[in-house]
């Protein structure tokens, strides 16, 4: 268990290291116009298609400008989709690490060591198996079924969490010979911010939340395992207190955008207000993430052998969740996860929708009141 002692030496630990990401925001040189892709919806999305391979982009001449502008894209749109992928686990691996590199982030921040992950697993440390299957190879435990509890950045509760992700699923699941259900949807913490009324977010600005995941002890006990508590990817991360304090909301150095930084799976409350001011805030917050549908995208991963779909996100600024349909069967892939910056707030970043110039969405009667409304309306004994 944590002990004041290790919360403390943490705290040194990242009070003596240069944690920050890139020093000003990133602008793409344009080196992926001439690959042929589509945006998946006009906030969030972008799939690339079939003939862009990324292990080609590796071994590329100007590989290192493809994978900066490739970082660049990722981090503007949340997340990419890239569809029948000859890549090898070490591309896989090469690929996490340059996004991280080519776009600023910093030098002790290396590939993310998930704290479930066994001693000389097969697959060596720095890939996260993603399994149906509690019993076989598990990196992660089940969750349930209420999808809208499970979204999600992931390992939010690392003092120094993850800025790229990418996921490569090999195995998907089959019903009646198809190959159809474990559907991903992606949600943008971006949009999430232009959904708030400005006093709101400026509320939000000054607060910082408790982000913790006990819950993987109980899970090692049950796989037989300890608790991976040397260092995960960065001096930052070590111990098995697997709890950290961020802000609410953060600022994404690629792209210089304010995003919103709590999520259901590892955010436990506000800090420095009361438990039901806090239950509050995030209540709110989640809905507009649950409730959005023009804030997210689905993907169908559509591949049950290889070549296989892969997709890569930018944890700063996207939530993400499992479409939990596939009980019974398998639902298997491959995770690299890099670790980022320690997460920060610029109170010179703009917003997505203020750097684009476009309008806002929000509106106090469709926003706040309505949703007012609806909580006293199915909360109230009678409704209103």
């Amino acid at each position: 268990m944590a002990t004041k002692t290790q919360t403390k030496a943490v705290s040194q630990v990242l009070a003596s290291l240069s944690l920050t990401g890139s020093p000003a925001p990133i602008r793409s040189t344009g080196s992926l116009d001439k690959f042929d892709k589509v945006d998946s919806t006009p906030v969030i999305g972008t799939e690339f298609a079939r003939t862009t391979q990324l292990a080609q982009l590796l071994k590329a001449e100007n590989s290192d400008t493809f994978i900066r502008d490739l970082a660049v894209l990722i981090s503007e749109r949340g997340v990419v989709f890239f569809r029948d992928q000859e890549i090898t686990l070490e591309e896989q691996k090469q690929l996490g690490t340059r996004l991280g590199e080519l776009s600023g982030k910093p030098e002790s921040s290396k590939l993310h060591v998930h704290p479930l992950t066994e001693v000389g697993a097969e697959l060596g440390d720095e890939i996260s198996v993603i399994t149906s299957d509690r019993r076989a190879n598990a990196s992660l435990p089940d969750h349930s079924n209420l999808a809208s509890r499970v979204w999600h950045a992931d390992i939010t509760f690392e003092p120094v969490p993850s800025d790229y992700a990418i996921l490569k699923l090999h195995t998907l699941p089959q019903f009646n010979g198809s190959v159809t259900g474990g559907d991903t949807l992606w949600a943008s913490g971006y949009e999430v911010y232009d959904r708030l009324s400005p006093s709101f977010a400026k509320y939000l600005e000054t607060l910082t939340a408790a982000h913790e995941a006990h819950f993987f002890r109980d899970a090692a006990a049950a796989f037989g395992n300890a608790i991976r508590d040397q260092i995960r990817g960065s001096p930052g991360n070590f111990g098995d207190a697997l709890e950290a304090i961020h802000p609410v909301i953060r600022t994404n150095p690629v792209t210089g955008w304010k995003s919103v930084f709590v999520n259901p799976e590892f955010t436990k409350r506000i800090v420095g207000v009361t438990r039901d001011e806090s239950d509050t805030i995030l209540k709110y917050i989640y809905s507009l993430i649950n409730q959005n549908h023009d804030l997210q995208v689905r993907f169908k991963w559509n591949k049950a052998c290889l070549p296989n779909d892969i997709a890569i996100w930018d944890n700063r600024s996207v939530f993400h969740t499992p479409t939990y349909d596939y009980e019974g069967v398998l639902r298997v892939g491959d995770r690299v996860v890099s670790l980022g910056e320690k997460p920060y707030f610029d109170p010179k970043s703009k917003s997505r929708r203020e750097f684009l110039g476009t309008q806002h969405k929000f509106n106090l009667g469709e926003s706040f009141l309505r949703q007012l409304w609806w909580e006293l309306k199915t909360e109230r004994p009678g409704g209103l």
